[in-house]
């Protein structure tokens, strides 16, 4: 699945910790990590937040738009 290494990505083109998304996301740093090694499932609710933050859309997340 693609939303594990674009949320990384993202999160490094921003030059944001991931302390920072975690905090945005109101949830603890171990969860995030998780989130980013693709290690749990990102919600919906992550999701949507974190492609309004970084001004994209949900389909860039998931792989099915490369913009």
């Amino acid at each position: 699945m693609f939303v594990y290494p674009r949320i990384r990505d993202l999160r490094e083109d921003f030059d944001k910790t991931q302390k920072q998304i975690a905090e945005l996301l109101n949830m603890q740093l171990t969860v995030y990590q998780r989130y980013e090694r693709g290690e749990r499932e990102l919600p919906i609710w992550a999701a949507i937040k974190l492609a309004d933050y970084y001004n994209t859309t949900l389909d860039y997340l998931v792989g099915r738009d490369e913009k």
